[in-house]
């Protein structure tokens, strides 16, 4: 065992991944020489050379297509894009390429990529920067999307997202990239990608989340003094719903945190489907704790805007209590 934060963990995964299948090459702006804007991939262009580790022009969509392509050829492309919020100039290729070919060619090509994309606030940075666009990916057939919240799972999902047959967007929490270690097995080990991790067990409420906010609910959970269970989804989208309405159907309550604004963000759709599955076991009204529906404010009310564990405290007590 290792004892190490999630950038390390990353590093870890994709070192283990490249030197187990050649046909992996990763590519990016800044991501061979200087190693990546967060340093997730130092060392790789001196460990595998400039023809596996490619620095690229400032073009997403260019990144894009060209990783597609790659996939079509028949290689395992990991693009980097720099912020989540760079994502939006390869929407197209994401969403009408990479996402369709499967369907679009009857099954002839697939494009087995995966995206590793910076995502989510709490790191002081400027606009474009900060952001939580997965729900607008989730919506997307064709996709998975995932986002862990912890080194030991960044490095099994990662694995796992690599070796996925189909593309898929592999959101990083930017606030938690150096914000603790754990304990890492430096053997390989997979994590299966649609299947959710109960953080907590508890039989007061549920409380869903994903991302850098699971860190923000053990703390509320921690200080709430009330039996709380946490379900850290790790894979956005295939949802795990099987998880969540076992639990909720114990608990009979459920509060779902997410950094994205609350208008047609993920939490509607879970929320949804509580009601579809738990509607005659729910004894309070669904909350949601999300940031603001509002474009994430600057570095003086960036904590304000972000689902902190005060926030997340005040909805368990209200919800425990209806």
């Amino acid at each position: 065992m290792a004892n190490l934060t999630l950038v390390q963990a990353i590093n870890l995964a994709l070192i283990q991944e490249m030197e187990r299948d050649d046909r992996i090459i990763i590519l990016g702006e800044d991501i061979g020489v200087n190693g990546g804007v967060f340093r997730v991939t130092e060392g790789l262009h001196k460990r595998f050379g400039e023809k596996r580790v490619v620095d690229t022009p400032l073009a997403e969509s260019g990144i894009l297509g060209t990783a597609i392509g790659l996939a079509m050829a028949g290689l395992r492309p990991i693009p980097e894009i720099q912020f989540e919020g760079f994502l939006a100039p390869a929407y197209d290729q994401i969403c009408t390429h990479a996402a369709r070919m499967r369907s679009r060619t009857r099954g002839a090509l697939t494009v087995p990529l995966t995206v590793r994309v910076p995502i989510g606030g709490g790191i002081h940075a400027p606009e474009l920067h900060s952001d939580s666009p997965e729900a607008v990916y989730a919506h997307q057939p064709g996709i998975k999307v995932v986002m862990p919240s912890s080194p030991y799972d960044a490095k099994g999902l990662l694995i796992s997202a690599i070796r996925d047959p189909d593309p898929v967007i592999f959101f990083e929490p930017k606030r938690l990239y150096r914000a603790f270690r754990e304990e890492v097995p430096e053997d390989e080990y997979t994590i299966p990608l649609g299947k959710a991790r109960v953080v907590a067990e508890g039989d007061e409420v549920t409380v869903i989340s994903w991302g850098a906010p699971v860190v923000q609910c053990m703390t509320a959970i921690e200080a709430s003094g009330k039996s709380i269970e946490l379900i850290d989804l790790r894979t956005i989208y295939p949802i795990d719903t099987q998880t969540i309405v076992q639990s909720v159907r114990k608990t009979g309550r459920a509060v779902i945190v997410h950094e994205a604004p609350k208008n047609c963000g993920l939490g509607a759709e879970i929320a949804s489907r509580i009601m579809e599955h738990c509607f005659l076991y729910l004894e309070a009204p669904i909350q949601r704790v999300t940031g603001f529906d509002m474009t994430m404010p600057y570095y003086k009310k960036e904590l304000e805007y972000l689902p902190e564990a005060e926030r997340i405290g005040k909805a368990l007590a209200e919800v425990a209590a209806y």
